[in-house]
C-alpha cells in the first residue's frame, strides 16, 4: 500500500501558503504532501472540491484542516480513503450544524468587530457576500506572531469567505468514523479558543495539544504542528 499522503486544507482569509512552514517540514521528512486551494464559496462546495482531490490520490490520506478548513475536512473526510483527521485551531462541526451555530454558543472573538462585507457577482442570481478582515486589523487579529512584513502581505492578499458558508450545515461529521487529533491555539484572536476546545471534546479526539499560540500556529509553531501530523501518521501505520 502506498504511504499515506497528507492533504493540508487552509481556512478563510488565507490560501495554501498559510501552510508553507509545515509543508516544508513534512517534505523534508519525505512525507507525501498536497496542499489544494479552497475556494471559500460554500461549505458543501468546498468540501466537495477537497474530497475530489482526495479521491484522486492513490492510497490513504490524512486530512489536516486549519480554521474553516476544519469544517471542510469534517465533511470531505467522509471519503473512503481518508484514514484520519487533524484539526489545527479548527472548527469541528456536528452533522447538521453550521459555523454560525457553533460560534453562537460562545462569546465573540476579536475578529467579529473587524469583518468587512463586500458583494460579489453570481451568474444569473442575486449577488453573494464576501467576508474579509479589515487589512489594518489583520496583522494583530489573524496574523499575530508572524513577521510584520509577511503579515502585511497576508492582509492585502486575503481569500475572502462567502457569508453563505457561515450558515450552511455540515452534511456529515467524518470524525464519527475516522480517528482525529487536534491543536488548540490558546492565544487565538480569530476563533475563540473555547470553540476549539468544545469541538474537540465533543468529538472525542484521540489527543489534543494546547499551544500558547495565535491563530496562524503553522507559522509561529511549525515544528509542533508538523509533529502532531507525523505523530498521527505513526499511530495510523
Amino acid at each position: 500500500m502506498p504511504s499515506p499522503t497528507v492533504v493540508l486544507v487552509h481556512g478563510a482569509f488565507a490560501d495554501a501558503a498559510s501552510w508553507s512552514p509545515v509543508t516544508e517540514r513534512l517534505l523534508a521528512q519525505r512525507v507525501p504532501v498536497f496542499v489544494p486551494p479552497v475556494y471559500n464559496r460554500s461549505l458543501a462546495a468546498d468540501a466537495a472540491a477537497v474530497r475530489a482531490v482526495v479521491e484522486r490520490i492513490d492510497g490513504p490520506v490524512l486530512l489536516a484542516g486549519h480554521s474553516y478548513g476544519g469544517a471542510v475536512i469534517t465533511v470531505a473526510g467522509a471519503a473512503d480513503n481518508v484514514i484520519g483527521l487533524v484539526y489545527v485551531a479548527g472548527y469541528v462541526l456536528e452533522e447538521g450544524e453550521s459555523l454560525g451555530a457553533l460560534q453562537g454558543g460562545f462569546p465573540d472573538s476579536d475578529l467579529a468587530a473587524h469583518l468587512v462585507y463586500t458583494p460579489y457577482p453570481v451568474a444569473d442570481g442575486e449577488p453573494g457576500t464576501d467576508v474579509s478582515v479589515e487589512p489594518d486589523a489583520f496583522p494583530a487579529i489573524f496574523a499575530a506572531g508572524v513577521d510584520p512584513v509577511r503579515a502585511r502581505v497576508f492582509a492585502v492578499s486575503q481569500r475572502p469567505l462567502s457569508a453563505a458558508a457561515f450558515t450552511e450545515p455540515a452534511s456529515v461529521a467524518a470524525w464519527k468514523t475516522k480517528p482525529a487529533w487536534g491543536i488548540v491555539s490558546a492565544a487565538d484572536h480569530t476563533i475563540n479558543p473555547e470553540v476549539e476546545r468544545f469541538g474537540y471534546e465533543r468529538a472525542g479526539l484521540r489527543a489534543v495539544v494546547e499551544l500558547d499560540a495565535p491563530h496562524l500556529v503553522m507559522h509561529t509553531h511549525p515544528d509542533e504542528v508538523a509533529a502532531v501530523i507525523t505523530g498521527a501518521l505513526a499511530e495510523l501505520s
